[in-house]
């Protein structure tokens, strides 16, 4: 089968690989469609382990089952989380799954810029979302980064009427976005240095797009009848945007920093100034548990979550290296979509 197989963000090939060979509880899934994540162009995170076949957000249909397979057959149209928590554990059982050592040791073989994947059976068990009739393969490669966004928004408190500010108007940004408006909250502040961008988010829900040179406290000042943001959520590793968020809250709000910076990097707090007498919450997220891709699956397919007018870009899998040139980029692109049988 081809596979693209990441060196750099500048040197993506296509290769070629035997198919895998599924066994007991496992199955084998023709990749439809694969979304490239802002985390697979973090060449400071992959260096050190390439080559590598990236793609986690994917959508596709089984074409072969393992014996003691019940839930899947051939032809099902699935989405797939990478990453699954064992559901026992200390962290499973408290309600953060997303920091269990078995979620983050789990993935599928290989990756998905790939024609074809084995999902080993703990991602069959508890990581496999059979799409809707209505619900593209395209659409379903946002159930996982849907997914992450939710479980952020969850981690902040979002409710509705919350005031918010998006610092960062890539995708995961604009998704923010997106959800906090379909989750009833509002105003709705976007921020980014790209004119593109911020006219993406208007049209996906933002009240206001603001340059981010602009005096972002002062605007919602005006935005917000004299408050700041009740919920600020960081989407750019950049210490400068982490420093204006903190800037930015309202008193009794929070600050979520879901967006990881450059390795080693760290932010000065001065403790009575941003958190003491403020009741000011700093919070972080990672991934999302297999609740939230299926709650993710749900806002899609109920269609209060617009995800196809944020693709920009559907390349075939020889071209993977000019979607990953794309979203390195940070350009005229949103969302580069790879459909591997193309």
């Amino acid at each position: 089968m081809r596979v693209a197989v990441y060196y750099s963000n500048r040197d993506v090939r296509l290769e070629h690989r035997p198919a895998p060979e599924i066994g007991h509880g496992e199955a084998l899934m023709r990749i439809e469609a694969s979304g490239i994540c802002g985390s697979d162009v973090m060449e400071w995170y992959r260096k050190d382990k390439v080559p590598l076949v990236l793609g986690h957000e994917v959508a596709g249909t089984v074409t072969e089952v393992g014996p003691g397979v019940g839930r899947l057959r051939p032809g099902d149209r699935i989405a797939v989380a990478h990453h699954v928590p064992c559901n026992t554990c200390h962290y499973c059982l408290t309600g953060h799954h997303t920091a269990c050592d078995t979620l983050r040791a789990t993935n599928f073989d290989p990756g998905g810029f790939a024609e074809f994947v084995r999902l080993p059976a703990i991602n069959v068990d508890r990581g496999v979302f059979h799409l809707p009739d209505n619900v593209s393969f395209e659409e379903a490669t946002f159930v996982e980064p849907l997914a992450c966004v939710l479980r952020g928004q969850r981690q902040a408190g979002m409710r509705p009427g919350a005031s918010v500010l998006v610092i960062g108007s890539g995708i995961a940004g604009l998704l923010h976005v997106h959800l906090a408006r379909a989750l009833g909250a509002g105003p709705i502040a976007a921020t980014d240095i790209s004119d593109y961008r911020l006219a993406m988010a208007r049209s996906l829900g933002a009240d206001a797009a603001l340059g981010a040179g602009e005096d972002i406290p002062a605007r919602l000042r005006e935005l917000n009848q004299g408050r700041l943001a009740d919920t600020v959520i960081v989407c750019t590793g950049a210490l400068t945007a982490i420093g204006q968020a903190l800037k930015s809250v309202e008193r009794g709000g929070a600050v979520l920093l879901f967006a990881p910076t450059a390795p080693g990097a760290t932010i000065p707090l001065s403790i009575n100034d941003f958190f003491w007498r403020n009741d000011v919450t700093l919070t972080t997220t990672y991934a999302g548990s297999p609740a939230d891709y299926q709650d993710a699956l749900d806002l899609i397919h109920r269609r209060r979550v617009n995800v196809v007018d944020m693709i920009t870009h559907r390349l075939p899998l020889a071209e993977t290296g000019e979607g990953f040139k794309l979203v390195a980029e940070a350009g005229k692109s949103v969302k580069v979509i790879i459909e591997p049988q193309k």
